[in-house]
């Protein structure tokens, strides 16, 4: 069974920056598709950013204009979340999703592994 760990979430004022880190357990970590979501209290979740298994293929959410950065660390075997100049609707859950081969995809259903979140709160 595939498992995902995020941790790095935490309280931020505006402005500010924060890493969210996604650690896989098992697996061929370097065949999966990796993306973050984020689920803001009372809304659905949304997808924020992905990459492709080939590692080629890199896409981000059109409202975050350039403030976040997706990597990943195949050896590491973990997959993380640059996030900078915070605002307070950035606050939400943020969770990471994996998919064998995967592509940079952007629906929920594209993903079969899932982490249990990490909470982001961005104060004004």
């Amino acid at each position: 069974q595939v498992q995902l760990v995020e941790s790095g979430g935490g309280l931020v004022q505006a402005g500010g920056s924060l890493r969210l880190s996604c650690a896989v357990s098992s697996g061929t970590f370097s065949r999966y598709a990796v993306a973050w979501f984020r689920q803001a209290p009372g809304k659905e979740r949304e997808w924020v950013a992905a990459i492709g298994w080939s590692g080629g293929t890199t896409v981000y959410r059109d409202s975050l204009e350039g403030r976040f950065t997706v990597s990943r660390d195949n050896a590491q075997k973990t997959m993380y979340l640059q996030m900078n100049s915070l605002r307070p609707e950035d606050t939400a859950a943020y969770f990471c999703a994996a998919e064998p081969f995967g592509g940079a995809n952007t629906r929920r259903d594209d993903f079969a592994f899932w982490g249990q979140g990490t909470q982001v709160t961005v104060s004004s």
